[in-house]
């Protein structure tokens, strides 16, 4: 029995040093590196790791040519993910990271007649539900909701959007995480696109102020200086 627990301990610790590696590639910027090293471990959490990775390699370095089937494999990834785990927030948050981004290639029209909207909202929905304070959910929600306010009233309305939970949602975001540089520059986005400048600026300065630790940080840097300048 003994050697059989040591065996289990050993064999669990194996699997997450593997999925510390997925993580460690991808916070070098290693996005390819981390997806094919997720897929080929096959857990939910290097699943999730892996849609990760290639959200932000489609997101980041991919050419515009390529971003929508990196963001399919993200979502096919994420996808596996939940299959092998239902109950891990993960899985849903990086389909609905994935699938929002594919909204984005696909076109208004296309998006809406797949019911891509819905399947966004629920899987942020979801996510909060099996983890409520996940920020990166939050702020995706409050996105979800500014988008297709922003689209107009019709698709505002036919699809549930509330342009009164934006704002909330994204303060609630920063306040369990107020290091998050992504939370910060996609707030800041928001407000701009209100005609707030001066509280994006602050947003976007504060972004630029805080610790860049990911590669990911990084090119959410670069975004926040080049959102500033637009600002000036």
């Amino acid at each position: 029995m003994g050697r059989w627990l040591l065996l289990l301990v050993v064999g669990i610790g194996w699997a997450w040093a593997q999925v510390s590696q997925v993580e460690a590639l991808l916070d070098a910027g290693r996005f390819r590196e981390a997806y094919e090293l997720g897929l080929k471990l096959s857990t939910p959490e290097a699943l999730a790791l892996a849609a990760k990775a290639v959200s932000f390699y489609a997101m980041y370095e991919a050419k515009p040519e390529e971003k929508r089937a990196w963001f399919e494999r993200a979502e096919k990834a994420a996808s596996q993910a939940i299959a092998k785990d239902p109950d891990y927030p993960e899985g849903y948050f990086e389909r609905a990271r994935a699938l929002g981004r594919l909204s984005q290639y696909k076109g208004i029209l296309e998006a809406l007649t797949e019911g891509l909207a819905p399947r966004i909202r629920n899987d942020l929905e979801k996510t909060l539900k099996l983890k409520p304070d996940h920020a990166g959910a939050m702020v995706a929600l409050a996105l979800w909701h500014f988008e297709l306010v922003q689209k107009g009233w019709l698709v505002a309305a036919t699809q549930g959007a509330d342009g009164g939970k934006v704002e909330p949602l994204m303060k609630k975001a920063i306040e369990l995480e107020p290091e998050g540089i992504i939370h910060r520059v996609e707030y800041a986005r928001v407000l701009a696109a209100w005609g707030r400048k001066e509280e994006a600026r602050r947003q976007l300065e504060t972004a630029l102020s805080l610790p860049a630790r990911t590669a990911a940080d990084r090119y959410d840097q670069e975004r926040a200086r080049q959102e500033l300048a637009k600002l000036k």
